[in-house]
């Protein structure tokens, strides 16, 4: 255990032992922390993972550089098929402990596999879909997305849960107590699951009560090899009662034959023609709305592949752009400038979160300070040496950053290593920058010379200038020596 102040190792005191700061009450909350991410351990290890998040949670809010509870709570998320929030958790730890940290294995587990990745992404997208399907009052087509999200990561919680309630509303009882089993088997003590459940029970409870009424209201007794079940109020009929049934059963029948089945005989026959148009205009019909459905499949199916590819390659870049802001860190805290300095070039910052973009500016801010420093005194060192194509390179990502650097010698140095390379086409453009940063001075004045030089040529042709460039070349040496170099 650290102080929070010095950062000295503590001892058993309730002071430290190097600046003297109290430490009681933070010894406190680092024990409570820890605390909660044993509670939270051992509920994960008996499968209480909703219960085991709210300890780890616990352990979080008391000491958020606990990365071992950050870890197992991003392990969790994982197990319950929450892929995305895992990620989060591991991502934030390893910012916060960039080695020997469990969570870089689990990240680059995951970055490594890019068919989990495109999986993840399909998921995310199907259990969005079915959630607003959900809202539309769409229940069938949200039990088939979330079927297909099941089917993909069969491990998501929210998805056996919300696939249950929509069975139970549509009285599917059984179908709906399955997948509650299987959210069971993930999460045991998950609350929601369990109210699910205990709904459940009394529902069918009521069902078997109901059932159990009506087979009270009907008796049953043997006659030989038969059951035979009767209500338990049973009147039987007199003989002449039996004789008047039978008359006026005969008579309805009479009556029925009369007005009913010979007129409907009859018109049947006079429709069986228009039915069998009918039909044959329905198949025709019919035919031709399969092929239009299957061609609406079909281009619903390719959007959904360009989507998914697009998510993937979104998710990718992200990462990527968080591991290169994690580099460009490290190497500033190991004084490599050039190694964050390429590292942050790297860096999109569209991609980041308001905090991550916060510390991408303060990172930035520093680094390019030593960074250009560096390029510069090593792309002057060079140009003194005569290296200019190594001059070249230096200098110009110091010009590309800031060309006004070190009062714009930069960018005048980078002018003469490209006259000295022989490329007067780029010396021209960077000479201007240098008459219009400095205009009235000594470099302005040996640049204007250059342009001059240069646009002569081009209107008079090789070598009619020999004397200017005398002249010019014995004006640079003269004035070069007192030139500042690198500070």
């Amino acid at each position: 255990m650290e102080c929070y102040n010095c950062g000295a190792s503590l001892t058993g005191a309730d002071y430290c032992g190097k600046c003297g700061v109290d430490v009681k009450i933070y010894k406190k909350i680092l024990s409570a922390s820890n605390s909660f991410y044993n509670e939270g351990l051992e509920r994960a290890g008996v499968r209480n993972l909703s219960g085991a998040i709210e300890s780890l949670k616990k352990s979080l809010q008391l000491n958020k550089m606990n990365i071992n509870a950050r870890n197992l709570l991003g392990l969790v998320y994982f197990e319950m098929g929450e892929t995305v929030a895992a990620l989060s958790e591991w991502v934030i730890s390893k910012n916060y402990q960039s080695r020997n940290n469990a969570a870089a294995h689990y990240l680059n587990e995951i970055q490594s596999n890019q068919s989990r990745l495109d999986t993840i992404n399909q998921t995310i997208k199907k259990y969005n879909q079915a959630l607003i399907y959900c809202r539309q009052d769409s229940r069938d087509l949200a039990m088939i997305q979330l079927k297909k999200v099941l089917s993909l990561n069969p491990r998501l919680v929210k998805g056996h849960q919300l696939l249950a309630l929509l069975y139970m509303q549509e009285g599917k009882y059984d179908q709906a107590r399955k997948y509650l089993r299987n959210a069971a088997k993930i999460d045991e003590n998950n609350t929601i699951t369990l109210k699910y459940q205990k709904e459940i029970g009394s529902k069918l409870q009521d069902t078997a009560h109901s059932k159990k009424h009506k087979k009270e209201n009907l008796i049953s007794y043997q006659s030989g090899n038969d059951t035979v079940i009767m209500p338990t109020q049973f009147k039987d009929n007199s003989a002449l009662q039996t004789v008047i049934n039978i008359v006026i059963g005969a008579a309805l029948g009479i009556a029925i034959t009369m007005f009913l089945i010979i007129p409907n005989i009859r018109q049947r026959s006079k429709s069986d023609a228009n039915e069998a148009l009918k039909a044959a205009n329905d198949t025709i019909s019919t035919k031709e709305q399969s092929i239009a459905s299957l061609e609406k499949q079909v281009e619903d199916m390719t959007k959904e592949v360009e989507e998914a590819k697009e998510t993937s390659e979104g998710a990718q870049t992200k990462l990527t752009s968080y591991e290169q802001l994690l580099n460009a860190y490290t190497a500033y805290a190991a004084d490599d400038m050039e190694a964050a300095g390429l590292a942050l070039e790297k860096v999109q910052v569209s991609d980041l979160s308001a905090k991550a973009a916060a510390a991408y500016q303060d990172v930035n801010t520093k680094v390019n300070e030593k960074y250009l420093a560096s390029l510069y005194e090593e792309g002057y060192s060079a140009y003194s040496k005569g290296e200019y194509e190594t001059a070249i390179e230096k200098l110009a990502k110091v010009v590309e950053t800031d060309e006004t650097y070190k009062d714009g010698y930069a960018v005048y140095y980078l002018a003469q290593s490209y006259r000295r390379e022989n490329d007067m086409a780029q010396a021209v453009i960077y000479y201007k920058k240098v008459m219009e940063q400095n205009p009235g001075s000594e470099r302005a004045r040996v640049a204007q010379t250059y342009v001059n030089e240069n646009e002569d040529r081009q209107e008079s042709g090789n070598g009619q200038n020999s004397q200017r460039q005398t002249d010019q070349q014995q004006g640079e040496n003269q004035q070069q020596p007192g030139w500042p170099g690198v500070q």
